[in-house]
């Protein structure tokens, strides 16, 4: 099996400079040998409609319960399609993750809401793929609600992650 390793928050990102600012933050890696041939929007595209369907599932239940309580949901529980050409800009949605910044090496998807604001990093180094999730909570409703989704987190995005360089590979 892959192993994915918890790391340092990787002080090549674009969000290290702020990382004392957040009130949560985590880092994964996975060894990606030949990660060279493929573009940060092909690993982007591959994490998120690669999702294992314990987590669809997970996340439909999210939504509805987080809707009933006015929280931001995406339009449709639908993954993105995966297709090798596809070239993601600034301001392009994955259900409710929008693309914020992108770089050749480095794609920054997040969403702002009410209670909290989050951002997922997938950087693209030399031989390693590494995902960093960072938190900013509002109130105390964001720590609340950030409880129960930092269990499951710590367990979607290693195998998100382990899911990406698997299909990649």
């Amino acid at each position: 099996m892959m192993k994915i390793n918890t790391v340092a928050f990787p002080e090549t990102s674009v969000l290290f400079p702020d990382r004392l600012v957040y009130d949560y933050h985590d880092s994964f890696r996975a060894d990606f040998p030949d990660i060279e041939n493929t573009t940060i929007s092909q690993l982007v595209n591959t994490f998120f409609s690669g999702t294992p369907r314990w987590i669809k599932n997970l996340f439909i239940l999210r939504n509805a319960l987080v809707k009933l309580i006015g929280l931001k949901v995406p339009e449709n529980n639908s993954a993105p399609v995966m297709t090798s050409n596809i070239e993601y800009q600034v301001g392009d949605a994955l259900g409710f993750f929008k693309i914020i910044h992108m770089t050749q090496n480095e794609c920054i998807l997040g969403e702002d809401d009410k209670h909290l604001d989050f951002r997922i990093s997938i950087l693209k180094e030399k031989g390693t793929l590494t995902v960093t999730t960072t938190v900013q909570y509002h109130n105390i409703w964001g720590r609340l609600y950030f409880i129960p989704v930092s269990v499951f987190h710590k367990k979607i995005v290693p195998a998100m992650l382990r899911n990406t360089v698997r299909e990649k590979q």
